[in-house]
Formats: C-alpha cells, sequence, structure tokens
C-alpha cells in the first residue's frame, strides 16, 4: 500500500497546481521570491518548463533546488548513490556531474514568467567551489543571470565568472558573443591551483538591467553588492549590443539564474518590469 502524503507537501502540490492553472506566466510587471514558507520545499528539475509543480520557477538543470527559512539551496555535496537523479545523470552527463553526483555543477533556474526591460537581482552564497575533472570546468564559469531568456540558445548572460571578471553576453543560435568584459575581484585564475577568485561562505549581491534604447539598441548595466567593493550597490559593468556582431535580442523574455560546479545557497530574488 502507498504511503499517505505529508499533509504539509500535499498543501503545497494543491497550492502549485491551483497557482499554475489560474495565473497568467507570460508576463509579470513584478516578481519578488523570498524562497520562505510559501514556497514548494523542493522543486525538481523537469524537461520542460509547463512540467514544473512550482508556479514561479522552471529547473531546466540541476537536479533539486530546497527552498526553506528565506533560502533556496542547491545540492549540497554528493547526492546518493541510488537517488534516481544520480542515476540519471550517471549516464546523459557523467563527466560534467562527477558520475552524477552533483548535478548541481550545471544549475539552470529559470522563471515562468516574461520581461522585457527590468531590473533583476539576487544575494547569494558560494559554500564551496567543486573540482570536477571536467573539461568544461573552466574560468568562464561563475553566478550569472539569464536575461531575454528564447531558450538556451538565444538570450543574454550577465554576471560574474570565478576568475574574478564580471561579464555581458549574447548566445545566439547557440553562438556566443562577449559584449564586455571587465576584472572585479583581482587575482590569477588557475584551474588547478586558483581555481576561484569570488567570495565564498558570505552573501553578495547582483543586479541587472536591461532596456532598449532609442537608438533600437539594447542597454545592460550590471551592478554587485559586496563591501569589499564599497557600500550599497557598485555599478561594475554597462554595455550597449548594438547588434554589430549579432542581431540584438529586443523581444521579452524569461529571467533566471545558472551557476556552474559549485554548491551555493540564493536569497531574495527580485525581477522588476519597468514601467516607463
Amino acid at each position: 500500500m502507498a504511503e499517505p502524503i505529508p499533509l504539509q507537501l500535499f498543501k503545497f502540490f494543491c497550492l502549485a497546481v491551483f497557482l499554475s492553472s489560474t495565473v497568467p506566466l507570460s508576463t509579470a510587471a513584478s516578481f519578488t521570491d523570498n524562497f520562505d514558507e510559501n514556497s514548494l520545499p523542493i522543486i525538481n528539475e523537469t524537461g520542460k518548463m509547463e512540467d514544473s509543480f512550482d508556479p514561479h520557477w522552471w529547473l531546466n538543470s540541476g537536479a533539486y533546488i530546497y527552498q526553506t527559512d528565506g533560502v533556496a539551496a542547491t545540492i549540497q555535496g554528493k547526492l546518493a548513490e541510488t537517488d534516481r537523479f544520480r542515476l540519471l545523470y550517471a549516464i546523459s552527463n557523467p563527466v560534467d556531474t562527477d558520475n552524477g553526483y552533483r548535478p548541481q555543477n550545471l544549475i539552470r533556474f529559470v522563471t515562468r514568467a516574461k520581461f522585457k526591460s527590468f531590473t533583476q537581482q539576487v544575494f547569494f552564497n558560494i559554500e564551496q567551489i567543486n573540482t570536477s575533472k571536467s573539461p568544461n570546468r573552466n574560468q568562464s564559469n561563475g553566478v550569472l543571470f539569464f536575461n531575454r531568456y528564447q531558450d538556451g540558445n538565444n538570450l543574454y548572460y550577465a554576471g560574474i565568472r570565478v576568475d574574478g571578471h564580471a561579464v555581458i553576453k549574447k548566445k545566439l543560435h547557440n553562438q556566443y558573443y562577449t559584449l564586455k568584459s571587465v576584472s572585479v575581484y583581482p587575482g590569477h585564475y588557475n584551474r588547478d591551483t586558483l581555481p576561484n577568485l569570488l567570495p565564498i561562505k558570505r552573501w553578495i549581491g547582483i543586479r541587472t538591467v536591461i532596456a532598449n534604447n532609442a537608438n533600437g539598441n539594447v542597454d545592460i548595466t550590471m551592478y554587485i553588492n559586496d563591501s569589499q567593493l564599497g557600500s550599497g550597490w557598485t555599478k561594475v559593468l554597462q554595455v550597449e549590443d548594438t547588434g554589430s556582431d549579432a542581431k540584438c535580442i529586443l523581444n521579452e523574455g524569461y529571467a533566471g539564474i545558472r551557476s556552474d560546479f559549485m554548491d551555493i545557497r540564493f536569497n531574495h530574488y527580485e525581477a522588476t518590469e519597468d514601467k516607463n
């Protein structure tokens, strides 16, 4: 006989189904997530956005996100050998996930609402860097935002990399274009001896602002909230995508977060559409 579903989990399931069937997820003026008692305790990775039980998020990659007490966390450490995602990743991508034990090496956490000209921010705490033997663990890894995400091959990235650089990139038809990059955290990255220049085990914030301008191009600005850089939000990078290398992404798209080869926690996520 099947085990009964715990009451609290059942309530969360009913809330998710209700919201996903009644709230229009195509556009949103503002979305704030404090990852508190109103959140599903666990978000499971699904192959399609419409299969996610969470009304606000789609975990495209990374197996699990755990939400409790104001924090959203990836898997911390290794999955159990018999966990279904450990077994699936051991088959589908053993190289990047350490034979399936660390799917959190590939976090792709996407909003279910779309935004166009908007501000996005989150605070994060890197607990540890996972020094996987994967050839894809390199200086371009980091913590980055999705902006105007059409799909995994067409979007803007903005964030900070493990080599200490802030970067804004465009990905169009699966090809990357670096729009601008600047050093923020000093040091000389080395895959083996110094695989990370970002602060660990303390909270810092990242914020991006994206909007179309009067020239028909796209302006993207990035800020970091870290006492090491000064008080409050510090502007670290600004760029105008003129479409000179490949066309601009002008339409609304999904937002979200990407992290690579690390155990990480998130706090107080916001995405707010510009009313102007």
